[in-house]
This record gives C-alpha cells, structure tokens and sequence, in this order.
C-alpha cells in the first residue's frame, strides 16, 4: 500500500491579463547563469513484454539534464523541471529565476531540468519515422522521470539524492504540467510530490474552447469585429461565392492560398490558431516582460485604431455589397497587420507552400528528420488529440471551414504506418482565462473546486495566463499580487509536504514488509 498519490499534486490553473514590469535581481549574475549538459543513460522502453512495447528493446539513449545546486544544503529536495515539448536549455530562466529557483532558495533543495525523450538532444534515434517514435508514449515519458530519480547522479553535489529516500518534487507547466500530475499518480511510490500548473490532464479529439477564454477576456471591440468579419467570410463560403472569396483573399495579400482552411488559419496567426505559432498568440501574454509578449494587443489596437488613414479603413467598405451597405468593420486594420506581421514570416513569397503557409503538400510532411515541432504532432496525432478547431455553434474567432479532419490529415501524410507501429485513425484518448483552461482542473466543465486542503491542494489565479507561476524576478515580494500570492502559496504547500516527507518514508518501509 502506498500514500494517497494526490496529497502530492498541486492543481493549478490560470486567469489572463497582461501585466508588465522589469526583471529584478538582488542577483545580477543569475538571469544569465549557463548550465552545462550532463547525459543519463535512459531505457528506451520500460516495459518489456507488454502491450505498450510492441517492438521491445533493451537499449538505452542519452537524456539531457541540467543541474542547479547553488542553493542546496544536505536534507534539501530535488526538484525537477520536466522540460515538455520544447529542450532544456529554453527552460533555464526557470532555474535561474523562476518556480525552480524560488523554491530551491526556500527550501535549500537542488534544482534539475529533464529534457524529454524526443526532445531537445535526448533522441532515441537518428530519425523520427513512424516505428522510430513508437517509443514516444506518455506511459514511456512517467517512467522515464521516476527511473531518472531513482538514479540520478549530480556532479559536484556528494551524497545519494535519489528517491525515494530523498524527497522529489516534480513541477510542470502545461503538457508537462500533465506529465507532472501523471507521474506522481503512476509512481507516487518514487516521486514524492509534483505542481502541475496549467495541466491539460484531460482532452478531446476537436478543443474549439481554446478561443473560450480570448472571446471572454480580451478586449471586447477587437472580439467582436473579428467575430463578425469571420460570419462575414464564412457567409461567402457557404454561398459558394468563389470570386468574392479570391477577392478576399487578396486583400490580405493571401490569393495564393488556394485551401481555405490554410487561409483561414494564416490570418487567424495574431489570435492563435490550429497546430502552428509562428507569431506571439493570447497564449504568449505573460505579467513579466522577458517572458511575454503583448502582440495580441497590438493586434486588437489595429483593428479597432479609430485614427486609422482612409486607406485602411476604406478596405472596411470593400465587401459591404454582400452585407447590405454595412461595412466588415475593422477589416482593414486587420488586412494591414497581417500584412506588416505576418506576410514578412515567409521571405520567399511562396506562401502556398508548406514552408511558409500552406499544409497541402503531403510529401513536405514525410521529411523524418527529428524535431520537436514532429514529435509533439506526433503525440497529438496518437495521444493528445486537442486540434483546436472552430466552434459549431456561437461566434468564432477562426473560420468554421477549420475542423479536426483539417490536423487529423497531417497526422496520416507525416506518419504513413511502419512495419510494428501505426497511429490510430484518431487520437486514443483517456487561469480560467488560460486557453487550455477546459482541459484542465478548474475546467469549466469539471465540478466546482471550493476547498483546497495539505491532502487535494489547489490553486485558480485570477488575472493570470498560461503556467505564469513558472517565471519569476528573484524577489517574490516585489511580483504584481496575484502572482506574489500564488508563488507564496507554492511554498507553503511544498514545506508542509516535506514536513511530512519522514512519516511517508516510515509508512512506505513499514508497508514494503
């Protein structure tokens, strides 16, 4: 018998407004400090003879970590970054100033970034085709961490930090906010505790309530123009007007997109938009400025500029033929940003292709080669699911010609099946202002959370975006409140936890008997 797993996972989830302030430091040195790669040799598969291992080996890769003892002091914990869908070294400003350094200070403890499998510099192989990334499961990636606790080596740092007899607290934002709330339900034997902000610890084939959160929080005369231009364009649609369509198209400077659903999704960039980020999004809001970006903003401010030049807002009037005389008001605010943002993304000018803003060509996606932008369509595709999608019903910010059979085809022309490994025709699914808000514990479809407590923790954020805690300035005490609070209440959840951590030892060996 072991301890209730989920006195050990702190439940976060955000809100989101845009607050700005300097980085901070009693420490000059620390936002740059650089931490040199150290390799653990990880199993490529942890489950011999098992259904989750149809092609089993023995072999092992090399997993990146990075280590951070600046504050540790015997008896101190060890707490791990899971590093999610992006490389290690892009989640240093975590050790440096963020959750991981906050914490280490308040606790002594060692501070350690786990770059993923299929991530970063931790590949398994040399390419990532199909039966390549059959390895690259969330079942793999939990046992990964506790088998990294269980053996993990710090140079520098004497004595045997290992769990479980060291106590190991797992923090993640996002995809691994989930893998944080997971690897504490499935090895909550190993890993002592784990802070799962923003987690999306549920999903859904099609997540159209991404833009939930945008239509509800962001300034409310942007929404509504980009509502109803998109009724506006989706009306053409219906109507199958082809001309009008080319014609706008063109205004955008888009014409050369002949699929819709490329078109649609390229102008809906600046907002967030499916399977692609190329430009700052709602998501990329953040109340610290060298975490952040406030481009949506500047989005909104040219679409709704009431001091535009007539030239721009003349190109409001261009379609008002198929309105009855009303003007697509600020179209051409929006016309004119995407032109200025978005258009320069692609210096060749062959914007159909798939190396600026078309998805047809299904030969680009075969190309094996490993990356991360691979191997997270790949967990998408047989996993995750989440293809954000317009909404069926209500107004829309993306144009209802994008649904989940627009991602679903990615996932079969990058991923034909191998000879022990194919993907399933759809995903195998198991900050209120958050756009991942619905997929996780405060999801407004969950029931609702009124008590937090040392055994079910938890913690909503108003005013705060997608796992804003993970960054931070050196000094709590000088942080906007919302945030002040939350990191303040971070702490305190982790010292209660480790002033339990003894007890859960004993219980552990007495139950081991």
């Amino acid at each position: 018998m072991k301890l209730s797993l989920t006195c050990c996972i702190a439940s976060l989830t955000w809100q989101a407004i845009s607050v700005y302030i300097p980085l901070e430091s009693r420490d000059p040195s620390r936002p740059s400090l650089q931490y040199t790669p150290n390799y653990f040799e990880q199993r490529i598969d942890h489950y011999p003879g098992d259904c989750k291992s149809p092609q089993h080996t023995n072999a092992t890769f090399k997993q990146r970590y990075y280590v951070d003892s600046s504050y540790y002091k015997p008896g101190g914990p060890v707490f791990l970054y899971i590093g999610g869908e992006t490389s290690g070294p892009s989640r240093f400003s975590n050790l440096r100033t963020g959750i991981i350094q906050i914490l280490m200070e308040a606790t002594n403890g060692l501070g350690v970034i786990l770059e993923n499998r299929y991530y970063g510099q931790s590949y398994p192989f040399n390419s990532s085709t199909t039966d390549d990334l059959v390895y690259l499961t969330t079942p793999q990636t939990l046992a990964d961490n506790a088998h990294f606790a269980q053996h993990a080596v710090f140079p520098g740092v004497d004595g045997d930090l290992t769990a479980p007899g060291t106590p190991w607290i797992l923090y993640g934002g996002s995809l691994a906010g989930a893998q944080t709330a997971f690897s504490i339900k499935e090895h909550g034997d190993v890993l002592y505790g784990g802070i799962a902000s923003s987690a999306p610890v549920t999903s859904s084939v099609g997540y159209p309530a991404w833009y939930r959160p945008i239509q509800k929080f962001a300034p409310q005369d942007c929404v509504t123009r980009i509502n109803r231009i998109v009724d506006n364009f989706d009306s053409l649609v219906s109507a199958g007007n082809t001309a009008a369509i080319r014609e706008f198209k063109a205004i955008f400077g888009l014409e050369a997109l002949t699929d819709h659903r490329d078109f649609a999704t390229t102008i809906a960039y600046p907002i967030g938009n499916p399977g692609f980020y190329p430009t700052n999004t709602w998501q990329e809001l953040n109340w610290n400025a060298s975490y952040g970006s406030n481009d949506f903003f500047k989005f909104c401010d040219s679409v709704t500029a009431a001091d535009a030049p007539d030239g721009i807002t003349q190109v409001d009037y261009a379609f008002s033929n198929y309105t009855d005389g009303e003007p697509w008001t600020g179209l051409g605010g929006y016309t004119d940003y995407i032109k200025k943002a978005v258009l320069p993304l692609c210096p060749s000018g062959d914007y159909n292709s798939n190396a600026c803003f078309g998805t047809q060509d299904e030969a680009a996606w075969a190309h094996t080669g490993n990356s991360a932008s691979r191997s997270y369509l790949y967990t998408s595709c047989t996993e995750q699911g989440a293809y954000i999608d317009a909404p069926k019903d209500g107004p829309s910010l993306l144009s209802r010609v994008v649904d989940t059979s627009y991602e679903q085809q990615w996932c079969h022309w990058a991923f034909p099946d191998g000879r022990f490994n194919k993907i399933p025709t759809q995903p195998d699914l198991n900050g209120d202002q958050d756009v991942w808000n619905d997929l996780c514990y405060h999801s407004s479809l969950a029931p609702r959370r009124t008590e937090s407590t040392d055994l079910h923790p938890q913690y909503l954020i108003t005013g705060a975006g997608h796992h804003w805690d993970s960054s931070g300035i050196l000094d709590v005490a000088a942080e906007p409140q919302f945030i002040r609070e939350a990191h303040k209440w971070e702490i305190r959840t982790v010292k209660r936890w480790l002033d339990g951590f003894e007890q859960w030892k004993a219980l552990k060996k007495w139950n081991s008997k």
